[in-house]
């Protein structure tokens, strides 16, 4: 997605392991690749969540998924530095993708073919939402006119703060995709066990093991109340193939939480794919307290 605001000083490139707004403007995706049923896909251009869920449901089979090429980056490199002087890129966590590998080789490319553009590819050691926040900030900093520097230190400023945490609906697809075992899938299934992840710094934890999907749905928001009190926080609110449980799960946030900004945004398709259906999460970052100003 490239939306033409003008020309800027710095372009915002991110890979389809984010989840955006659904009005964002400004950035620049590269899809990744996703096969089902015999076909490959690019994420979000040639096949929509909405889609993808209903083929995920009714197959018998894991979809596989693969990070852009260096091709792809490059291609979209080229086109953002037509637009700007130079781009900075944010990568989903490097521990769960190649893409951040294929990314700084498409700039390292650039760089040595005499390319004016300055590059910069960051991980932001998140995904989903997590990434999509880092991202929004990064856009604001570019379109006041920043510096790369300025926006890069934006970038990494929200790296640090930011925190995501999510219930699946079922361990199958983790068991399936090897990310789990057979016992803790069955023993989850068993006892209707909800489990909520985090992902921060790059590391996935479990968190809680409530059971049913409205005591995780509270649990969520009590986590992240506990750690940021009545600060200022700006959320994305993710949801796999659940858009009722995501506004439900908003109008919480809203209610619990000081909530300066929100989003909802569906999973993209190689998120759910390892995931499966059903997921509810809260990516998360908290201003400094002597910004709070409840509205």
């Amino acid at each position: 997605m490239q939306q033409n605001l003008g020309t800027r000083s710095v372009a915002i490139v991110v890979d389809s392991a984010a989840s955006l707004p659904p009005d964002a403007k400004g950035l620049y995706v590269v899809p990744m690749r996703l096969e089902l049923g015999g076909r490959t896909y690019l994420d979000g251009v040639d096949l929509s969540p909405t889609d993808f869920y209903k083929m995920l449901r009714r197959s018998d089979r894991l979809p596989t998924t693969s990070a852009p090429s260096p091709a792809l980056f490059r291609q979209t490199f080229e086109r953002a530095g037509s637009e700007a002087s130079a781009v900075l890129c944010l990568t989903v966590a490097a521990n769960f993708s190649t893409s951040h590998e294929s990314a700084s080789a498409a700039a390292d490319e650039l760089r040595a073919g005499g390319s004016p553009t300055e590059f910069l590819v960051l991980d932001t050691l998140s995904a989903a939402g997590g990434q999509g926040l880092i991202a929004m900030e990064s856009l604001r900093a570019a379109l006041r006119g920043d510096s790369l520097g300025q926006v890069a230190e934006v970038a990494r400023d929200m790296v640090a703060r930011v925190s995501l945490l999510a219930v699946v609906d079922t361990l199958y697809y983790l068991w399936k995709g090897g990310r789990v075992p057979r016992l803790a899938h069955a023993g989850a299934a068993l006892l209707n066990i909800k489990p909520i992840f985090e992902l921060a710094g790059g590391e996935v934890r479990t968190r809680a093991r409530p059971r049913t999907k409205r005591r995780a749905m509270i649990r969520l928001v009590d986590i992240v109340l506990e750690r940021v009190g009545g600060r200022g926080v700006h959320a994305a609110i993710m949801h796999a193939d659940a858009p009722d449980e995501a506004e439900e799960l908003r109008k919480r946030v809203h209610l619990e939480l000081s909530c300066r900004e929100s989003f909802v945004s569906e999973f993209t398709p190689v998120m759910g794919a390892h995931i499966g259906p059903g997921l509810l999460g809260i990516a998360y970052w908290a201003e400094e307290a002597s910004n709070h100003k409840r509205q």
